[in-house]
């Protein structure tokens, strides 16, 4: 019998219902996107599997008639999407031995393979030794020529994998000359599957593990990695410079620098119960004495020793501006913030970046960072990136009304 994960905020499990029934969301509920395929709707959490794997199962449709036409590049835009459906699919599942999450994880991996068949690119699957013979699962995503290049590790949100970034139909860190390897840190993806769990120094130590692999490999500029890490990835990509030195610039973007001051307490109840598994635990009380309490970047950033970015919506709710404020100051490095004005979690298709996401902001400052053409002070710059500006580029810098102790209103 599989049992059920329970947090003191279940009892809320209605209110979720009713947003996901009314609105289409079920957690960060500022945004007006649904968290339902385009044209579906579900009436209830449980739903969402099911509307999920029908859009899989359509898009998979279209990939493998393409495919099979010789039309490449349609069949690899219809794959993308194929993969984000049954990776959407698999995410509400919180149990690693579910047999419906281990199929719609099984067909994820399948859309995975084939689109590697059709990319304009080379796509490797790596597998990375971890502690006890399990590996840490990574796609590699390289320049079509192999050349010797930078490389940006990719570090995913809590409720994402390395399936995520980038998308083979259109990639714009390869459009900017970097290769990317896309990780599924301890908590994610196949890293869960294999009960590699999401506690104490296990994601700084995979990332580190991921770093010796890319300086042995000769498609990489060792002296130009970089770490990107998104939502929860923003946390870990900062742990992780702050253990392990060699990267040459660390961009945390989406904020979520202090999970125990927001995500646990104030946010869905979805995010704990989410991280509660992804850890591995089932007693809450537990869970937030061992785990919780300790995620925090305070205490660790005087020890990132390269360029850093930080990147946060104005009004996120995981993230107060204050602790991103505290945060930057922390900081010992030449250091560069971006607050984006009237945004909150995540950050895509934004006014402030001209309908872009930040990704692509994000990959030109890595690139302009490491052709030297744009290198941040250590004293460090806040931008101010307006609704109606021209993005991070101009004259925004800002001087943030908060100070230590104050919250942003």
């Amino acid at each position: 019998m599989i049992r059920k994960l329970r947090t003191q905020r279940d009892d809320q499990q209605w209110m979720l219902d009713l947003a996901l029934n009314m609105r289409g969301r079920v957690q960060n509920f500022e945004r007006d996107d649904a968290e339902v395929p385009s044209g579906k709707r579900a009436r209830n959490y449980r739903m969402l599997p099911k509307v999920w794997r029908e859009a899989g199962e359509k898009h998979e449709k279209f990939a493998k008639r393409a495919h099979a036409m010789g039309a490449n590049e349609t069949a690899c835009y219809h794959y993308d999407h194929a993969i984000e459906s049954y990776r959407m699919a698999q995410h509400p599942i919180y149990f690693d031995n579910h047999p419906v999450k281990k199929y719609l994880y099984k067909k994820m991996s399948e859309m995975v393979d084939l689109r590697s068949k059709v990319a304009s690119y080379p796509i490797e699957r790596v597998e990375i030794p971890f502690d006890d013979g399990k590996t840490i699962s990574c796609l590699f995503h390289l320049l079509p020529d192999r050349r010797k290049a930078p490389v940006v590790i990719y570090v995913p949100g809590m409720d994402q994998t390395k399936e995520v970034f980038p998308k083979a139909f259109h990639n714009i860190a390869l459009s900017r000359g970097f290769h990317v390897i896309a990780i599924d840190g301890p908590g994610q993806g196949n890293s869960n599957m294999q009960k590699i769990r999401s506690v104490g120094d296990n994601y700084e130590r995979a990332g580190a593990a991921v770093i010796s692999y890319l300086q042995k490999r000769k498609e990489v500029d060792k002296k130009k990695i970089a770490i990107y890490g998104i939502s929860m990835g923003s946390y870990w990509s900062l742990r992780l410079s702050s253990y392990d030195r060699r990267a040459a610039a660390v961009v945390s973007s989406v904020a979520c620098f202090n999970p125990n001051n927001t995500i646990f307490t104030q946010s869905s109840p979805r995010f704990k119960q989410m991280f509660m598994y992804m850890a591995g635990y089932e007693d809450e009380a537990r869970f937030d004495r061992e785990v919780a309490q300790g995620m925090t970047v305070r205490g660790y950033l005087d020890k990132v020793k390269c360029p850093t970015l930080l990147v946060t919506g104005e009004f996120d709710p995981l993230c107060p501006l204050e602790d991103a404020v505290e945060a930057f100051g922390d900081l010992k490095v030449p250091k560069e913030m971006w607050v984006i004005e009237n945004q909150y979690h995540p950050l895509w298709g934004l006014p402030n970046f001209g309908g872009m996401d930040c990704h692509d902001y994000v990959m030109d400052w890595l690139k302009l960072l490491f052709s030297g053409k744009r290198v941040p002070k250590k004293a460090g710059r806040i931008s101010y990136i307006k609704e109606n500006g021209d993005g991070p580029w101009g004259d925004c810098a800002w001087t943030p009304p908060v100070k230590k102790g104050q919250a942003y209103f």
